[in-house]
């Protein structure tokens, strides 16, 4: 009974801080797209090889990425793609040269400008994109063999989305898993699926797990659920836990 009350509690802590999340994010002004960032995420730096001739940085935001790279690898042409000319100017600090634009309604002339020996990245953006099947296809049609593209994926299958729905609290916010200009959802399986038929392979591929309030309490109810519709428990629980997913695909 201890432990139940205990569970009990848990529960109404994580409530509580979705609330909390909610509030704050319809009070403030709803957002056409994602907040300048000059940051970087380590964990997507590393999959990056050194030395590359040519990086294409679809939606470079501030640049910070560039910034990173270019520190130990001088050599290579950055090239940033931003939709929102203001993050442009500020990534144009960093990057060998940006170009302002929508990469899904980028023409032919521009993109076959920049395809040739291009690696590509997209840090946290094939989710916000209308039709990334149709973006990568693109990439795969004029992609070198020993180029390839890395992208940071958020996990749909997360505890936190998993507990939200189970809570009716499945509400965009103005940053995170639930950012509300999020358009597709992937998740490990999907992911597989989305470069697979667009013509590649992943052979680098890694969780992005982060220290986490409620997630052992929140994997007790996924392995549950998993068990009640005959699910792999181990595998629900596995799924579940990256907030990310970062991987390398080749063309094949």
């Amino acid at each position: 009974m201890r432990g139940c009350v205990a569970l009990a509690i848990r529960k109404s802590e994580w409530l509580s801080t979705i609330k909390k999340r909610y509030r704050a994010s319809t009070s403030a002004e709803l957002m056409e797209r994602t907040r300048l960032s000059v940051d970087f995420t380590g964990d997507l730096l590393a999959v990056v090889p050194p030395n590359l001739p040519r990086i294409v940085d679809v939606g470079c935001s501030g640049g910070g990425l560039a910034r990173e790279y270019l520190k130990n690898n001088e050599g290579c042409e950055y090239i940033g793609i931003e939709i929102d000319p203001n993050y442009a100017k500020v990534a144009a600090a960093h990057c060998t040269r940006v170009l302002v634009g929508d990469i899904e309604c980028m023409s032919d002339e521009v993109f076959d400008s920049i395809a040739g020996r291009s690696s590509w990245i997209f840090g946290d953006v094939l989710e916000h994109l209308y039709d990334p099947w149709r973006i990568l296809a693109r990439i795969r049609a004029s992609i070198a063999p020993d180029a390839f593209v890395i992208a940071c994926i958020p996990n749909a299958q997360h505890w936190s989305v998993q507990a939200r729905l189970n809570c009716g609290a499945f509400r965009y916010e103005d940053k995170g898993l639930m950012d509300r200009t999020h358009i597709r959802w992937f998740c490990r399986a999907t992911i597989d699926e989305l470069f697979q038929s667009c013509g590649y392979a992943i052979v680098d591929g890694r969780s992005r797990i982060v220290e986490e309030a409620h997630r052992e309490v929140a994997l007790v109810g996924v392995r549950a659920f998993a068990k009640a519709i005959g699910a792999d428990i181990e595998l629900a629980a596995t799924n579940a836990t990256p907030l990310q997913y970062i991987v390398r695909a080749v063309p094949v």
